[in-house]
């Protein structure tokens, strides 16, 4: 049966880690434009490496949860320890689209407060709707991703 709910949470993964490659190529302006702060576009202005090395970073890991969401769906081969990282994505996701809601109104700190509420609405949503798809797509693999089928295959 087709995961269509892990084949929607990869590709949601995929588009979030190209994002963040678009951002490194488009300047400082992208940084302020993604919520990445006025230090990291700062930074990026002075062409320092330090934000293009942090956007690399977290498109990589939006890359590797997208190959576990595959995974999953059974589009390409199992990975190592598929039913915990699904697992942990899922939760990961959920947890920054939850807690993203309240963080601006309980940290009152001037990063915080300088991404604005849009920022933290618009990621929270995306975050949470994406750890979303990961829950249901977990949930329908569940069966076949067990422990003891992982150790057999």
């Amino acid at each position: 049966m087709k995961n269509t709910p892990l084949l929607i949470a990869g590709g949601l993964s995929f588009s979030a880690a190209l994002a963040h490659i678009a951002v490194i190529f488009g300047g400082p302006d992208w940084y302020r434009a993604f919520g990445a702060g006025e230090q990291l576009a700062t930074m990026a202005a002075q062409g320092k490496a330090y934000p293009t090395i942090i956007t690399l970073a977290i498109a990589a890991v939006l890359t590797t949860w997208a190959l576990y969401a595959l995974s999953g769906a059974k589009l390409i081969i199992r990975l190592p320890l598929l039913r915990s990282c699904l697992v942990l994505i899922s939760a990961v996701y959920c947890t920054r689209g939850i807690y993203g809601f309240f963080l601006p109104f309980v940290i009152q700190t001037p990063h915080v407060q300088a991404m604005g509420l849009k920022f933290w609405f618009t990621s929270s949503s995306i975050c949470l709707v994406i750890g979303l798809f990961y829950a249901a797509g977990l949930k329908q693999a569940w069966p076949e991703i067990t422990l003891n089928k992982s150790r057999s295959t």
